[in-house]
């Protein structure tokens, strides 16, 4: 307490001098840049309070700001209109007249016993609540945004889901349904071949036969490619091996996933591994990759993070309908985020972090 009031001080004077100058000279646009500075010196001292107050009450206010895009002004009108700004403003200006109180108490803290052992700590625990509730990130803003959010990533998952849907469809439709077709078709010549051409009609069971045989393999691949077996077995671990041990490029592969996260985050790392490794295999030029899956606890929430990186030439985008955005939109459906780094020339590092709880 007695060492933020200088630092109060120090705000609520740079802050009403330059609201008054600015506001003031506005009209001949002298104001402009004065006003700009401003919102820069109120996010500073806020970035300061925060710090002090996790230093000296070791209460860690997180930092609640987003991402501003644009030109300098653009920038600026962003921060105007940001709700942050005025609780920024709002709480340095209030805390000036809060630690004039809160000095003479320290004072008189440091002299009768009581006041410094009972008083001071309650103070300083509403001091913080006050910062935490100002400073920190708005807490029904962060709910209407994560809202939002998943309310996007489910619109993404739908359309990715029904894209699926339409995929398995066409497989069926193309592969084992006409086997089975062919089977049947063959079964019933046959048959009716069973009494005057015994021969013709092994030929053709045998046919038959063969045809039943790829079906069957056509269905185990398409059953493998909408949730491989070996992953609901034996878990990521051994399921990326195998996808490394196809791969014509060598993949060193690093699994630490304890506990074993639910299965829509494996399945999801799986075909984001895969994918990855297939677009390695084919355009990258690569001579190593390295798979990388580990958990992350935060204060969020667990997170798996999968890392695919290569040493190919580089060059990966995100292209609607590609394959990357694809894997992206599986993401976006448990609330992870997928991102690429692939500049020219390499390498290329694709992460996906995936909460195990949305």
């Amino acid at each position: 307490m007695l060492g933020g009031f200088p630092l109060s001080l120090l705000a609520f004077v740079l802050i009403v001098t330059m609201t008054a100058v600015g506001v003031g000279t506005l009209v001949i646009w002298v104001g402009v840049p004065v006003l700009l500075l401003l919102t820069q010196v109120i996010y500073g001292f806020a970035a300061l309070e925060r710090k002090w107050i996790g230093a000296m009450l070791g209460v860690q206010i997180p930092t609640p700001y987003r991402e501003r895009t644009g030109s300098v002004l653009q920038k600026w009108r962003q921060q105007l209109v940001d709700p942050q700004t005025w609780r920024n403003f709002g709480y340095l200006l209030l805390a000036f007249p809060l630690s004039v109180i809160e000095f003479p108490l320290a004072i008189a803290g440091a002299i009768i016993l009581p006041i410094g052992i009972w008083v001071l700590p309650f103070i300083a625990s509403l001091h913080a609540q006050l910062a935490s509730a100002m400073l920190g990130p708005n807490t029904t803003a962060q709910l209407s945004e994560r809202a939002q959010r998943l309310q996007a990533s489910r619109a993404r998952g739908v359309d990715a889901a029904e894209a699926e849907r339409r995929r398995i469809e066409r497989d069926l439709h193309d592969g084992a349904q006409q086997r089975l077709v062919a089977v049947a078709m063959g079964l019933g010549r046959a048959q009716k071949k069973f009494d005057a051409d015994p021969d013709g009609a092994k030929v053709l069971v045998g046919e038959a036969l063969a045809d039943a045989k790829l079906a069957v393999s056509e269905l185990r691949d398409l059953a493998r490619g909408i949730y491989p077996a070996v992953l609901g077995d034996r878990g990521l671990d051994a399921a990326l091996s195998s996808l490394a041990a196809k791969c014509p490029v060598p993949v060193n592969v690093r699994v630490t996933v304890e506990p074993r996260p639910p299965a829509a985050v494996e399945s999801t790392a799986y075909f984001i591994v895969g994918e990855s490794l297939t677009n390695v295999a084919k355009y990258a030029g690569a001579s190593q990759v390295t798979v990388k899956v580990w958990r992350e606890d935060r204060p969020s929430g667990d997170l798996v993070v999968v890392e695919v990186t290569d040493d190919g030439q580089g060059g990966a985008v995100f292209q609607a309908g590609g394959g990357l955005a694809g894997l992206a939109d599986r993401a976006a459906t448990i609330d992870g985020v997928m991102t690429v780094v692939s500049p020219i020339g390499g390498p290329t590092v694709i992460r996906a972090d995936l909460p195990c709880t949305w």
